[in-house]
């Protein structure tokens, strides 16, 4: 009967593990979408508590073409786990891989080459290589930043594939995203880590971008910067240097001079090794603790060693984090103190050990304190490890006492009173102690043995207490060592010694021998009978290693006719004088490896270890550096609206020369300053006539029209002045003058707007509506703003921009310059005393967005205005679009933060179309949250403004009174956003967002909830 129950439980338990994850094989297989949603959920949730969930793989990937998008990522989640495990079934799918890289969201295609990259088959290196290449040059930072990844498991699969790998690294290096930087970095040291020359041309970008790159990858440039520079500038550690990289004075320097002083060329340091210093000392206040040892030991290798102090204080404070960054920092501090003691000094009571500190802490404390000691802090010192002595801690009271021997070597003038101290420890009641004192004290005592007999004598009457084979075997050493200045006590230790001699540890015995030699030699009367039965007696020992020393010392001590002519050195050998030995810190020799490293912590070279080089003695060629920058063709882009509507574009490419042909004209066209003034000033009063007219909002398009030709004709009254003042010029370049000014009214009469404000056109004409209806995101009519904020929002402050002030806006309308841009309106104000000239968008720009620029202000008045419009692609993301706003003489970084709400333009949609698709928006595209609103915002007007203000979306019609339903469209996807708030009372609710886009959901939501309970 035991038996059928043991065979029931057996079959139970075999039931049960095969029908354990049943109920998620058929969720799976199911064909509603929200049910594998959820089953995938659980599966990644059982990874991640540690389960095994590789059985249900072949259920699993029959889902990887879902055209779910939540559902797809936890597919390629799940398949980055598994696919090395379950090649074979993974292999079926790779040609669905192979399409999902073509996929327009970049998640997918980024997980899609992480999945095919986890799966580790030399047969598919090709398609591997081949979707590397492609991911490369993709669109998205974060998917070539994936390739970058992918580099790395491609190169361990197939090292043959160096070379062309080492093309797309070349490649991703020159890339400017910060995202991708660090990761490139990490596959050049995987893969190609000698290959120095490729960064060459990336090394000011790298040093540049470091500051905002990630911080792992920061980590990694800053390893890889450091071995570079150590390879392509020479040695700071000069005393003659020089470390302004502006020095003036070795450049003006006469050729006499050089001629008359033979003296060697003093340093001078490189540009960029210190471009490198500089750009990496903010880092050494990040919040990582790696990436400011990075700096750290970045400063160490390549900084003049009175610059190196300034990393002191960031190390300091990371001994307030963990122990296990603690034990790091403070091995590197250990042997950075050893060179350069004085940058720690002021620090010193930040090493003082804690009674909780773990050992290996307090072992590593002791250490930096010993290499700090100096003649100044030794009392300081010396009564702090009075305190460590007497530890609980065994092994921490042993450190310490041979902390105190290194001071008493190194500062001679505590040499005594460390002496005295030891031996008080040598009647300490705890053994380990006493061993460590004597071990120590014997140390000290071959530095200067004639003036301390009292303390050898001392201890040989301690020997019987002590039961610590190395003490015992020390306080032998001395005796035999000194056995002349202690003649009485030196026999009497010997005999006690042959009575114990079979029971003691194997190096009390070996010292044993020695002393009896010894003794033989120096007291054989006395000692010649116990030596000889010593010697019998380690002759039958059942170590080797006493019975060989037994018969050596025997051949060597007692002559006989086989004993030769060695017999007669006997005393020399024995005998001889022995250096005092050297007290030394163990971290003395690690500074051959580079600090922060797996070698440096462990003491020993690791695999994929990279060593420094050593400096070079002679300045590598530093042009190898230098990047050529190629001038882009730019595109003045003009719109005109009247009875046909044409869109003009004039490509130029920026001359070395002047570039305002206007002006040059002017000055051509005048033979004397006074006429050049008067042209000049009649210019600036139409600019200022023509900016004072575009800041008012309220002008009309006649009055501007109007203005435009006053300016126009006063402007050819002025030139015609000029012109008729001129002497000395042919009747035909007056008649071109005047056909040149006809043709710039005429112009001007064409399009009325002013020059230099980009307006979007009205929503009813006919252009606009067509390039409205080439948006193919979604089939919704997108409809007029129905609440247009008149708040704006600071750019740039006219004290720092020297006069220049610029505010932004957002006007809610599409965005004429591209179908996937938000639409935004600068206004510049110059509020200095002096014209603002060539006013514009630099050209660099925040990675990954796409900017399209205003045209070009040539001029900007004292106290004028002017309103220009621009595009920017934010892509779908609150990430602030940075720039540089320039001038003639100046650039200011500015940055246009994006509210979540104005990422939307309004939708009009039916309430059965936005039940329809709030259906299809379910699961982890929802969001919801209960909400208490203010009692002015709880009437039906007050609660839809509140919301469209806070959003730009449409107001959808719905026949319920607690019900409110709003919907928009993500200006750059095109994916809808549907708001829905139900009033569970007259003051609270629940408001449900639904959006594939869950972030922008969850911000969206919260901005709702805030506006809402605000009156």
């Amino acid at each position: 009967s035991s038996g059928s129950s043991v065979n029931i439980h057996a079959s139970y338990l075999l039931m049960s593990v095969l029908h354990r994850n049943e109920d998620l094989r058929e969720m799976l297989e199911s064909t509603k979408e929200s049910l594998k949603l959820e089953a995938m959920k659980r599966i990644v949730g059982l990874i991640a508590r540690g389960k095994n969930a590789s059985e249900l793989f072949p259920a699993v990937v029959k889902n990887v073409a879902s055209k779910n998008i939540e559902l797809k990522k936890l597919v390629y989640v799940y398949l980055v786990r598994y696919a090395e495990e379950q090649q074979d079934l993974a292999l079926l799918s790779i040609s669905t891989f192979q399409r999902a890289l073509k996929d327009p969201n970049q998640l997918i295609r980024a997980s899609a080459l992480r999945v095919l990259s986890s799966i580790r088959v030399p047969i598919i290196v090709p398609i591997m290589m081949l979707a590397i290449k492609e991911a490369a040059t993709d669109l998205s930072p974060y998917v070539r930043k994936t390739a970058a990844h992918a580099i790395q498991k491609l190169y361990s699969l197939d090292a043959d594939q160096k070379e062309q790998l080492i093309e797309v690294i070349e490649k991703l290096l020159k890339d400017k995203s910060t995202l991708v930087a660090g990761s490139v970095v990490m596959a050049f040291e995987e893969v190609c880590p000698d290959r120095i020359d490729l960064i060459h041309k990336n090394y000011r970008k790298l040093c540049n971008l470091l500051v905002d790159v990630e911080e792992w990858g920061q980590v990694v440039i800053i390893s890889m910067l450091t071995r570079y520079a150590r390879t392509q500038f020479i040695s700071p550690w000069k005393e003659d240097g020089i470390f302004d990289e502006n020095s003036e004075q070795a450049f003006y320097e006469s050729d006499e001079e050089k001629l008359g002083t033979p003296q060697s060329k003093p340093y001078i340091m490189d540009p960029d090794h210190r471009l490198l210093l500089r750009n990496t000392k903010p880092l050494l206040q990040s919040r990582n603790t790696a990436v400011v040892m990075s700096v750290a030991q970045l400063y160490w290798h390549l900084a003049p060693k009175q610059e190196v102090g300034v990393i002191t204080k960031s190390l300091v404070r990371l001994l307030r984090s963990h122990r296990e960054v603690q034990y790091i920092v403070l091995q590197n501090i250990a042997t950075m103190s050893i060179q350069q003691k004085g940058i720690f000094e002021p620090f010193m009571k930040s090493f003082y050990v804690r009674s909780t500190d773990p050992t290996h802490i307090k072992t590593l404390k002791l250490e930096i304190l010993t290499n700090l000691a100096n003649e100044a802090n030794i009392s300081t010192i010396l009564r702090e490890f009075q305190t460590y002595v007497k530890s609980q801690d065994k092994a921490f009271a042993a450190a310490t006492i041979q902390a105190i021997g290194r001071c008493a070597t190194n500062i001679t003038d505590v040499t005594d009173t460390c002496l005295n101290g030891l031996v008080l420890l040598l009647s300490n009641r705890d053994e380990t102690v006493v061993a460590e004192s004597v071990v120590v004290i014997k140390k000290l005592l071959q530095t200067q043995p004639t003036q301390h007999s009292e303390i050898i004598k001392h201890m040989a009457k301690l020997f019987d207490n002590i039961t610590v084979p190395m003490a015992r075997a020390s306080i032998l050493w001395l005796i035999g060592e000194y056995c002349e200045r202690v003649p009485k006590i030196a026999p009497d230790v010997l005999r006690k010694m042959a009575k114990t001699f079979t029971v003691e540890e194997d190096i009390v015995k070996l010292q044993t021998v020695n002393l009896a030699a010894k003794l033989y030699l120096t007291n054989s009367k006395q000692t010649k009978l116990l030596t000889q039965y010593i010697l019998n007696l380690g002759k039958y020992d059942q170590s080797y290693d006493i019975r060989d020393r037994t018969r050596f010392i025997r051949q060597l001590i007692v002559p006989n006719e086989k004993s030769g002519a060695l017999s007669k050195y006997a005393r020399r050998i024995l005998l001889a004088s022995k250096p005092a030995p050297m007290l030394e810190s163990t971290f003395k020799d690690r500074d051959r490896f580079q600090l922060g490293t797996l070698s440096h912590t462990i003491n020993s070279k690791a695999t994929g270890y990279l060593e420094l080089s050593d400096w070079p003695t002679a300045a590598p060629d530093s042009s190898v550096r230098n990047v050529e920058v190629m001038e882009p063709v730019k595109k003045e882009i003009s719109w005109t609206f009247g009875a046909a509507s044409e869109c003009h574009v004039k490509e130029w490419v920026p001359s070395m020369g002047k570039t305002k042909p206007l002006k040059s004209d002017d000055k051509f066209y005048s033979d004397s300053g006074e006429e050049e003034g008067a042209g000049e000033e009649g210019t600036g009063s139409s600019s200022e006539d023509s900016s004072s007219s575009s800041s008012s909002s309220s002008s009309n398009e006649e009055s501007d029209s109007e203005s435009e030709d006053k300016n126009s004709k006063h402007s050819e009254e002025t030139d015609s002045s000029q012109s008729d003042k001129s002497s000395g010029h042919s009747d035909k370049k007056k008649a071109d003058k005047k056909k040149r000014l006809q043709l710039k009214k005429k112009a001007k009469k064409a399009a009325p707007k002013e020059r230099y404000q980009m307006h979007r056109p009205p929503t009813h004409h006919p252009l606009t509506q067509e390039l409205w209806n080439l948006r193919t995101f979604t089939p919704k009519m997108v409809s007029s703003p129905v609440f247009v904020p008149m708040s704006s929002h600071e750019l740039l402050h006219r004290m720092t921009g020297k006069g220049l002030a610029a505010q932004y806006h957002f006007p809610r309308q599409p965005c004429i310059y591209g179908n996937k841009m938000v639409s935004v309106q600068l206004t510049l104000t110059n509020s200095s005393d002096h014209t603002l000239e060539d006013i514009s968008i630099g050209e660099k720009t925040s990675s990954g967005q796409n900017i399209h620029r205003f045209s070009s202000i040539e001029r900007l008045e004292p106290g004028a205005s002017v309103t220009v419009s621009m595009g920017i692609d934010f892509n779908d993301s609150t990430q602030a679009a940075n720039f540089q706003l320039c001038t003639k003489e100046d650039q200011f970084s500015v940055s246009i933060q994006p509210v979540v709400g104005e990422l939307f333009l309004p939708v009009t949609m039916t309430e059965q179309d936005f039940r329809k698709e709030q259906g299809k928006l379910q699961g982890m595209n929802e969001t919801s949250a209960t909400i208490t609103m203010a009692p002015e915002n709880t009437s039906n007007q007050a609660l839809s403004k509140k919301m469209v203000s806070v959003a730009n979306m449409g107001v959808v019609p719905t026949g319920e009174d607690s019900l409110y339903r709003f919907a928009a469209k993500s200006v750059s996807s095109g994916d809808l956003v549907l708001v829905s708030v139900d009033l569970t009372d007259s003051s609270s609710g629940r408001l449900t967002i639904n959006t594939e886009k869950t972030v922008i959901g969850s911000m969206l939501l919260r901005d709702l909830k805030t506006a809402l309970a605000q009156p």
